[in-house]
């Protein structure tokens, strides 16, 4: 792949496939976080003289418009980190975007409204995302690459544009690419991985990946009660994947034969119910209760974790310990990340809702060596697949 910096942008309309799909409360943006990593490679492409097309997906509005789902805010809070004016487009190839486009002077950015308004930024059929892909193509002369967490997607503006035009990997790509390969090819020892979040099924691949690479696996969140019960124990009405358990079962006996240290909790915060002021006692993690559900790991399991990660040289994290949502169960999230702050190591937080657990806990994003903007092309990376939005620019 080849970085901007490669490319003649002066003058020209540059369109920059971004990820800023961040959460909304109404029109209140409550973590901007991938708004902020879009900034620099915009900047320096205003900087060159370019007319920047930036345009970005937001939630699921399923090829329909969909109002919750707008761009104008984040179309606000992009001029306000930019410091410059967004003209913001209210179609994403239609009379708007056409006209917005065509008023750029040189140095100055727009926004397309969402991208998934358009039935055929998703289309399972090449001929519809063709056609999008070929409507797109004619607002821009140049195409960058920088929204990382789309990549593993093969959508119109990901995979089926950049074959249209020209086209560069942004800052923030080629940053998080540069991140994956060091925790891939040859990482620095001891190498720990901490996955948590809800759901085994989501994060199978990477566990079987990973297995051949890691030193230690410390498995927290919602995923750990479907290893504590493939260990036999009872875990009450904790979340739990039945269909997992099996799956799971291979997971302990490989990471035994391979001599991988898998680590689950040892105590967890069992609550009487789901909720924010659930009552809840600290119990052992292999005698859940039958009656109660598992939505923190313990402060023992805090500590082991903790002990882990002192001496590791790289961790990878993904997925939070607990329901971190809820103050009286971001406790253990909170322990793994100030670990990780703590820790001379090469630290990557893994996207989604790690990230989005580091800036809530107000924990210094600065304190890790790289935040991750893409949850699921991170985890992606790691099962060794090939990524689309990847594979389009390295052609």
């Amino acid at each position: 792949m080849i970085g901007i910096d490669e490319l003649d942008v002066k003058g020209r309309r540059v369109f920059v496939r971004a990820d800023l799909n961040v959460p909304l409360d109404g029109e209140t943006i409550t973590d901007d976080g991938r708004i902020r990593a879009s900034v620099p490679t915009i900047r320096k492409l205003l900087e060159r003289g370019a007319k920047v097309v930036v345009a970005a997906h937001l939630g699921r509005p399923k090829g329909s418009v969909t109002p919750k789902y707008s761009l104008a805010p984040v179309s606000r809070r992009l001029a306000e980190l930019l410091g410059e004016d967004v003209a913001f487009a209210s179609d994403t190839v239609g009379e708007s975007a056409q006209s917005v486009v065509a008023g750029l002077q040189d140095g100055q950015v727009a926004l397309l409204e969402n991208l998934r308004f358009e039935p055929g930024e998703e289309s399972k059929d090449d001929a519809v995302r063709a056609e999008f892909a070929e409507r797109l193509a004619a607002l821009a002369d140049v195409y960058v690459g920088d929204g990382f967490g789309a990549v593993h997607r093969k959508h119109a503006s990901v995979y089926d544009l950049p074959k249209r035009l020209p086209h560069a990997a942004g800052d923030l790509v080629l940053a998080e690419v540069d991140v994956l390969r060091r925790l891939t090819e040859d990482p620095a020892r001891p190498y720990v991985v901490v996955l948590g979040g809800a759901k085994v099924s989501d994060k199978l691949g990477v566990i079987a990946n990973l297995l051949a690479k890691v030193d230690r696996l410390l498995i927290g969140g919602g995923m750990a009660y479907t290893f504590l019960k493939a260990q036999g124990h009872e875990v009450g009405k904790s979340l739990l994947q039945e269909d997992q358990i099996d799956q799971v079962k291979g997971f302990l006996d490989e990471a035994a034969s391979r001599g991988v240290e898998l680590v689950l909790p040892v105590d967890v915060l069992a609550a009487t119910e789901f909720g924010a002021d659930a009552p809840h006692d600290v119990v052992e993690a292999t005698a859940i209760p039958a009656d109660r559900e598992g939505l923190d790991i313990g402060p023992r399991t805090r500590e082991l974790f903790a002990s882990k990660l002192a001496d590791a040289r790289t961790v990878f994290w993904n997925g939070p310990m607990g329901v971190f949502e809820f103050d009286a169960f971001s406790g253990g999230t909170r322990a793994v990340a100030e670990a990780l702050v703590a820790s001379e190591a090469f630290t990557v937080v893994g996207g989604g809702d790690s990230a989005a657990a580091v800036r809530r806990l107000g924990l210094p994003e600065d304190g890790f060596s790289h935040i991750s903007t893409g949850g699921g092309a991170s985890l992606e990376y790691l099962e060794g697949k090939t990524l689309p939005g990847l594979a389009a620019l390295e052609d």
